[in-house]
């Protein structure tokens, strides 16, 4: 256990997809949340929670899609996931994959914000035919954005919440992600690593690698002439 003077407080996000009010996809979430911060307790440690209920967020996200155009609302839930320790996703799933909004709000992320961040899977819904959607089309899709995936992964079907197994997973997902934000890996790659990934133009809120914008490849680009 850690000294007082090994004390930490860690930030975790929480992004919430569900649709309705109570949400079964929140409640699964919220369980998670609530072992992350009692795991991390035992270890000494704090963690402090912020949610992101995307259905709140929904028209923000939609025109940052079709017009670029980054909201006040969908900016706040974007710095709250820049500076976060650890990351919980949950989607309800429809026609066997994630849901539309889940999907929509990572495509209007930078490709850069969530490098090396880890995050525990979580899907909720009508029937256990879907539980593969969280290893099938999930994770690959927070590989894309280079993420630091649990090795656990969550799924509840109508069933699953009376079953001692859910709690299981849910135990050993939530320790996986305490010891992956206690170890500081995300941090020392961005403080130490971060010039060794290949960043696309535009990206990595300007932080990316320099580029040199005077070159006669480039003034082409943009519309210019060369000569």
């Amino acid at each position: 256990m850690n000294t007082a003077a090994e004390h930490e407080t860690f930030r975790l996000v929480v992004i919430s997809a569900g649709t309705g009010d109570p949400s079964a996809t929140r409640l699964l979430a919220d369980r998670t949340a609530d072992r992350v911060r009692a795991l991390a307790a035992e270890h000494g440690n704090e963690v402090t929670t912020s949610v992101i209920e995307l259905r709140e967020i929904a028209a923000d996200i939609t025109t940052a899609l079709t017009s670029q155009l980054t909201t006040p609302k969908l900016q706040r839930a974007i710095t709250a996931l820049g500076e976060a320790d650890g990351v919980i996703a949950a989607t309800p799933v429809y026609q066997a994959g994630p849901s539309g909004l889940f999907t929509s709000f990572f495509h209007a992320l930078d490709d850069d914000l969530l490098i090396a961040k880890p995050v525990v899977l979580a899907a909720t819904a009508g029937t256990a035919r879907h539980a593969l959607v969280v290893d099938g089309q999930m994770r690959p899709a927070l590989a894309f954005l280079r993420t630091l995936t649990v090795p656990t992964s969550l799924f509840a079907a109508p069933e699953d919440w009376s079953d001692d197994a859910l709690a299981t997973r849910i135990d050993r997902a939530a320790l996986e992600l305490v010891m992956l934000m206690e170890s500081g890996f995300a941090r020392k790659v961005r403080d130490e690593s971060w010039r060794s990934y290949q960043h696309e133009f535009g990206s990595a809120g300007g932080t990316e690698l320099a580029i040199d914008l005077d070159t006669d490849l480039m003034r082409l680009a943009t519309g210019g002439s060369v000569g």
